[in-house]
Order: structure tokens, then sequence, then C-alpha cells
């Protein structure tokens, strides 16, 4: 449906442009020059008319397309890796663990090896953590895994995910 030029614009509308403009500037489409007078044209313009001529010779853009799957880092299969300790979140909280009991030991041991305290703060925190992640598995810490299915608990899938 084509809009009509005589249309008054929004301040929307005119943010929506500036984005596209400050878009088609990185991609250097535009110079510096070209950018800023487009820029005050942009949020002096009163029509859709107006908007539209500004932005006649540029490509289209879609702003708000959603990231590739190809960009992540590693493969899906590489992220979790359950053989080799479960995943990265967990290495990482298991890793926080080891280094906090091993100051505290080490605060221990330079106070004349006194009252073992430092066990106060190894034995509860590992035993949560080692029910945490036997209730919730070698996944995300804290998080419960969820299905594959299409059952309930799970959040709803957006448009163009498989």
């Amino acid at each position: 449906m084509a809009r009509d030029p005589q249309l008054r614009v929004s301040d929307e509308d005119r943010d929506r442009a500036a984005a596209l403009l400050r878009e088609h500037h990185a991609l250097g489409r535009l110079t510096a020059e070209e950018f800023s007078e487009r820029l005050d044209q942009t949020f002096a313009a009163r029509t859709v008319g107006d908007i539209d001529a500004l932005l006649r010779d540029l490509p289209v853009i879609d702003l708000y397309r959603l990231p590739d799957a190809r960009l992540t880092r590693l493969p899906r299969q590489a992220q979790a890796q359950p053989g080799r300790g479960g995943s990265r979140g967990w290495r990482a909280v298991w890793g926080i663990y080891a280094t906090v009991n091993l100051i505290c030991f080490v605060v221990w041991m330079l106070s004349d090896f006194g009252y073992p305290w430092f066990l106060w703060v190894a034995g509860p925190w590992g035993a949560l953590l080692a029910g945490t992640y036997v209730s919730f598995g070698p996944g995300r810490p804290g998080r419960r895994q969820l299905g594959s299915g299409g059952g309930r608990g799970q959040l709803p899938r957006g448009p163009g995910s498989n």
C-alpha cells in the first residue's frame, strides 16, 4: 500500500529516517556533508514526500533484520560439551568457586593453621553448587532445561525461527 506523499510525518517517522541515514553514512554511501545536510532536512521535514525525497537515491535497508545464525562464534554442537565438564557457564561457576576457596585456604595457612574456618565457605557453597548442578543438569547454571517439544513453559518462537 503506497503512502500519500502529502501525509504529515511524525517524530517516529523522522527518527526512523535519521536512523536509515546514519546506516547509509556508516556504510559509506553518504559523505559527512551529505549526511549532515540530509539529517537537517529530515528533522525539518513535514510530509512523507519530503522524507521520501531524502531517501529516494539510497537502497532500502531493513533496520529490524534478525541476526544471522552464522554470526555465532561456535557452532551449536560445540557450545555445550557435556563430556568435557558441561557448558561454559558451569565451568565459569566452578572456576570461581575453586578460586575463592583457594584464596581462603591460603589465608588460613598464613594465619598459622588455626581453626579451619575456610571449610565454612567451601562446604555449604560447594553443596549448593553440586545440588544445583545435579538438579538442573550441565546446561546453563540456574536455568531449567526445556525440551524440544512445544509444551508448557516454553517461550513462543518468533517469526523466522525454525
